[in-house]
């Protein structure tokens, strides 16, 4: 046998095993579901009766498979990946305003403090109709907010409808970047508070320089309220962490498939506050980072940790390279604290067969012990060592507090009131909830329950099929209970929503900066974490018991 032949048999025996070996794992599956797809887009291409865009299928395709995992891991075209990194990077220019697009307007919904658009006169509740020639209503909400964007110091002209009157705005676009520490302050001669809403690249140096301001005044004990913060860069969590634990303290472990993806990020310089009490604030809106912070100085005992639980977001991304330039961010760890706790709550791979998703907590949560020995439970955000009293929302209530009628009252009350009380003296009173009653009971459409909605599709339909002759009045009728009912129920979470209320109407007008400053005067969770810091002995018998 020649020397060729017997490369040839060598090289297919190859082959012959490599296929044997490939069908008894889960490749073959892969490429046989590829196949699959590839065949069926071909056929589709070729003979399909009308034009096919095969860009514009292949990402619904891939995004409609990634929705079947968790919200983090998505894909990103060209296009796309350009705008993840200036977004991820901050790298352009921007006006300032947090916008929301909906029935093909743009709203401004919240304005930065010192922006272009504060400087500019743009106020939150008007609607951006035009951006330089272009308008709004032909693009969608993506295609919006890039219009808005664009090179620092250049300049965008701004059609916006206010009150019903067109207004023309010229705004020189900056790179805006938020300050992750809106507002600290003494609340009395020892107790400190830092306010935190974002980890981002500055986080850990604004709380040292907020820390530093306030020792200066006398601080000896300190609050940090992360309460609404959505986390943001895993190694600000650690420095800040790194300010109140030892070196070489384990603060989050990260667990991946693969053991070169798995990680232990540790303490790497002495503390500068290594015995100051602490009291973390945290409640359902503070996610990742957040618990991640609280969590280690929870699992360490250097902390308590007051407030409701938290979000419950473990989940560790990764961006990875495809081909073709796109890229894919996909969820490859899950966070786990010094303790051992796993913080997810969401348990996205047991979706049952209508798509839900359950909660590791509903089927028992993991006991852990903390350095001192306390009890703390995994799998479904941080618990509170102390937990504020809080009424559970009605349905109704949250979609109230979904909804825009909040904000377009609160647009209506800065119209007709031209100054408020300084925050730390704003209180909204009984009157203020039974103004609010009126106003949605005037604009029902702000505000509409499942409910609501699926009755009026009901009696659409039945216009439609002509079923509706002797039913008009009944309809009427039975919607204006549906809708009493509706008012009845909010007035079990009155607190809840005068809070919110109070919230919204000060930031309209004092800012995000506003909001803490009226906080730190009514906000009972505050009140009870600076009663704790101020009672030693009860301290430290939550850090013991």
């Amino acid at each position: 046998m020649s020397k060729i032949k017997k490369i040839i048999i060598g090289f297919f025996g190859a082959i012959t095993i490599m296929v044997s070996v490939g069908f008894q794992s889960d490749f073959f599956e892969i490429a046989k579901q590829i196949d699959i797809y590839t065949t069926l887009f071909k056929e589709l291409n070729r003979y399909y009766i009308d034009e096919v865009n095969p860009a514009k299928i292949t990402n619904q395709a891939i995004n409609n498979m990634l929705q079947n995992l968790d919200p983090y891991t998505r894909y990103y075209d060209e296009q796309n990946i350009e705008d993840a990194r200036i977004e991820a990077t901050g790298d352009f220019g921007s006006i300032g305003a947090i916008t929301l697009f909906k029935n093909k307007k743009l709203s401004v919904r919240e304005i930065i403090k010192n922006s272009p658009a504060e400087n500019s006169g743009i106020k939150p509740g008007d609607n951006i109709i035009k951006i330089n020639d272009v308008l709004v209503k032909d693009f969608d909400e993506k295609g919006a907010a890039m219009l808005l964007n664009g090179v620092p110091n250049s300049t965008v002209n701004l059609q916006i409808e206010r009150l019903q009157k067109m207004m023309e705005f010229t705004v020189i676009r900056k790179k805006v970047e938020e300050n992750p520490v809106p507002y600290s302050t003494m609340l009395d001669a020892e107790v400190g508070y830092i306010a935190f809403t974002t980890f981002n690249a500055k986080a850990s140096s604004e709380i040292k320089k907020a820390m530093e301001a306030l020792k200066d005044q006398g601080m000896k004990k300190l609050i940090i309220d992360v309460r609404g913060n959505p986390g943001g860069l895993l190694m600000e969590a650690v420095k800040i962490t790194n300010f109140f634990i030892p070196k070489g303290k384990t603060v989050v472990t990260t667990k991946a498939k693969f053991e070169k993806w798995s990680e232990t990020f540790k303490t790497n310089v002495e503390p500068i506050e290594p015995t100051i009490p602490i009291a973390i604030l945290i409640n359902y809106s503070s996610a990742s980072a957040s618990e991640i912070l609280a969590g280690s100085l929870q699992d360490y005992d250097r902390a308590v940790i007051v407030g409701q639980r938290s979000f419950g977001k473990g989940l560790v991304q990764r961006f990875l390279p495809l081909s073709y330039g796109t890229q894919m961010k996909i969820t490859i760890s899950k966070y786990y604290t010094p303790s051992g706790r796993c913080i997810q709550e969401l348990d996205y791979t047991n979706r049952d067969e209508k798509g839900t998703v359950p909660k590791f907590s509903d089927v028992g949560r993991e006991k852990l012990k903390t350095e001192n020995g306390r009890i703390v439970y995994g799998g479904g955000g941080i618990l509170p060592d102390v937990e504020s009293a809080t009424q559970n929302l009605t349905k109704t209530t949250e979609t109230l507090l979904n909804s825009d009628a909040l904000f377009n009252y609160v647009t209506d009350y800065f119209y007709n009131n031209k100054t408020i009380a300084e925050p730390s003296k704003f209180n909204l009173n009984e009157s203020s909830f039974v103004s609010l009653e009126r106003y949605l009971i005037n604009n029902h459409s702000n505000f509409e329950t499942e409910t609501e909605l699926e009755f009026k599709k009901a009696f659409q339909k039945a216009t439609l099929e002509n079923l509706n002759k002797n039913t008009t009045i009944s309809y009427e009728n039975l919607l204006k209970e549906i809708q009493s009912e509706k008012m009845k129920e909010l007035v079990k979470n009155k607190t809840e929503i005068t809070h919110k209320l109070t919230e919204e109407i000060v930031k309209r007008y004092y800012n995000v900066e506003g909001v803490y400053k009226q906080k730190v005067a009514f906000d009972t969770t505050i009140i009870d974490a600076m009663a704790i810091l101020n009672n030693q002995k009860k301290y430290q018998s939550i850090l013991k018991n």
